[in-house]
C-alpha cells in the first residue's frame, strides 16, 4: 500500500505542479464566462444594427404592411421603374430591394417575389418577409371569398400551456432548452476529461517505457499497483481541477444571485419569486436556471467521472504499455474513442429528442456510453432505481475492465521493439 501511496502522490504533483494546469484551471472557468458574455454581446449587437431595404410594389397592397422597426426601415421606390430601384438601392450600399410584382389574383404571387441585394439575407428577414406576404395575401384572399376577417381576428386566441408537474411546481418551456444546454454541456465536458486525462495516462506509460525507467520501478513494485497509481493520481488531479472550477463557478453564481438580488443560498427549487427582477422573461429563465438540480449534476457528475475516467483510463493504460510510441497507438485508438462519440451523438439526437426513450435508456445502462448519456439525461429527471442500476453496472463493469487492463500491463511495459496485434495481446491474457 505504501508503494501504491507513493506513486499517487508522484503523479498527483506532477500533473497539478505543471503550468499548464494551473493556468487553465484557474483561468477556464473566466474563459468560459467571458466567451458567453461576448457571444451574448456580439449577438446584441448584430440585432442592433438597422438595415435599410427598399420596397418596390407593383400591386400596392403591401405598402402598409411593412412597418418600420428598430432593426428595419423600409423606403417606398414603388414610383420608380425596377431597373432604376436597383441602381438608387446598390448605389446608396442599402441592404436589399424587394420586388412585388404585379398580378391578377393572390395565388399568382406565389413564388414571385424578388429580393434583391449584395449579400444573402439573414434567415429571419426571409422569414418575416414571406410572414407579411402570406398574411396580407390570405386575408384579401378571405375578403373576396365574402368573409368577415374581423370577426376572425376578434375570435382569435392565443393559448400559453403552463408546465406543471403532479407535486405543483412551475416550469417554462425554456426550461426544456435550459436542461438540453446543461445535461449536453455536462456530456460533452465528461468526455473531453475521459479524452484529456485518459491520454496523459497513456503517454505517461509510454514515455516511462520508452526511457527505460519502467524496468527499475517494477522491480520494487507490482505492474498492477504502477497502473493503479498512474490511473488514481491523474484522477486526483482531475477532481482537484473540478473542484476549483465549482469553488469559482459557485463564486460567479453568488455574484449573478447579488446582482439579480436572490438569495441563492437558501432557495429552494419552485420556490424562487421571479417578481424580484425586472424584466419578465428574464424573471422566468433565472428561475428555471436556479431550480435546475444543480447539485444533483455536480454529485452524479463526479460519481460518472470516475467511473467514466477509470474505465477509459484503465484501456489507455493498457494501450501504452503494448505500445513503444504514441504514433503506434492509432490502431487502438478508434475502439476507444466510438464508444464516446456515440455516447455524444445518442445524447444530443435521442435524449435531447425523447429522455426517457428506449434508445436513450439502453445507452444510459451500457457502461462505455452511460456516463455521458446519463449525465443528458438527469436534468429531465430520471428514476433514482435507473441512476443506481448505470451506476452498478458501471462499477461491475471497471472491475473486470480493469482486470484485464492489468493483464496487459503487466506484460506489455516489458515488450520493446515489436508492435503489437489484437491477436498479440489476446494472448497476453492468458499469461
Amino acid at each position: 500500500m505504501r508503494s501504491l501511496k507513493l506513486i499517487i502522490q508522484r503523479e498527483y504533483l506532477a500533473r497539478v505542479r505543471n503550468k499548464t494546469f494551473i493556468v487553465m484551471t484557474f483561468l477556464s472557468p473566466l474563459i468560459l464566462v467571458g466567451m458567453f458574455a461576448l457571444i451574448a454581446y456580439l449577438s446584441m449587437l448584430n440585432s442592433s444594427e438597422q438595415h435599410i431595404i427598399g420596397l418596390h410594389d407593383e400591386t400596392g397592397l403591401f405598402l402598409k404592411e411593412f412597418q418600420d422597426d428598430e432593426n428595419l426601415q423600409y423606403l417606398n421606390f414603388s414610383d420608380k421603374t425596377l431597373e432604376e430601384a436597383k441602381k438608387i438601392v446598390r448605389e446608396s450600399e442599402y441592404y436589399g430591394l424587394i420586388h412585388i410584382p404585379r398580378a391578377d389574383n393572390n395565388y399568382d404571387l406565389t413564388g414571385k417575389v424578388e429580393f434583391f441585394g449584395e449579400e444573402s439575407p439573414g434567415l429571419g428577414t426571409v422569414q418575416n418577409i414571406e410572414k407579411i406576404i402570406s398574411n396580407k395575401l390570405q386575408r384579401n384572399e378571405l375578403i373576396q371569398r365574402g368573409i368577415d376577417v374581423a370577426q376572425i381576428d376578434a375570435v382569435k386566441t392565443k393559448v400559453d400551456v403552463e408546465i406543471q408537474n403532479f407535486s405543483g411546481e412551475t416550469t417554462s418551456k425554456m426550461a426544456n432548452y435550459l436542461r438540453m444546454f446543461f445535461g449536453g454541456a455536462a456530456g460533452y465536458l465528461l468526455m473531453m476529461f475521459i479524452i484529456i486525462y485518459g491520454n496523459m495516462v497513456m503517454r505517461s506509460v509510454i514515455e516511462e517505457k520508452t526511457n527505460r525507467i519502467i524496468e527499475i520501478i517494477v522491480s520494487s513494485v507490482k505492474p498492477i499497483q504502477l497502473m493503479l497509481g498512474k490511473v488514481l493520481g491523474t484522477s486526483l488531479a482531475g477532481i482537484t481541477q473540478f473542484t476549483v472550477w465549482v469553488i469559482l463557478g459557485g463564486i460567479l453564481y453568488t455574484i449573478a444571485g447579488l446582482y439579480f438580488g436572490i438569495d441563492l443560498m437558501n432557495a429552494q427549487p419552485g420556490q424562487i419569486d421571479t417578481h424580484q427582477l425586472n424584466i419578465p422573461e428574464v424573471n422566468q429563465l433565472v428561475a428555471d436556471v436556479l431550480n435546475l438540480p444543480i447539485f444533483s449534476l455536480i454529485v452524479y457528475f463526479l460519481i460518472y467521472f470516475l467511473g467514466g475516467y477509470f474505465l477509459y483510463s484503465a484501456i489507455y493504460a493498457s494501450i501504452g504499455a503494448a505500445v513503444d510510441s504514441e504514433t503506434d497507438t492509432q490502431q487502438f485508438m478508434l475502439p476507444v474513442i466510438i464508444p464516446l462519440m456515440l455516447g455524444i451523438y445518442v445524447g444530443f439526437f435521442a435524449v435531447i429528442e425523447n429522455p426517457h426513450g428506449t434508445v436513450s435508456t439502453i445507452f444510459s445502462m451500457i457502461p462505455l456510453t452511460s456516463p455521458i448519456v446519463m449525465l443528458m439525461r438527469i436534468p429531465f429527471g430520471v428514476p433514482w432505481w435507473e441512476i443506481s442500476l448505470s451506476i452498478l453496472i458501471l462499477l461491475l463493469t471497471n472491475t473486470t475492465v480493469v482486470w484485464i487492463a492489468a493483464k496487459i500491463y503487466r506484460v506489455g511495459i516489458l515488450m520493446y521493439g515489436k508492435k503489437a496485434s489484437y491477436k498479440e495481446i489476446y494472448k497476453w491474457l492468458k499469461y
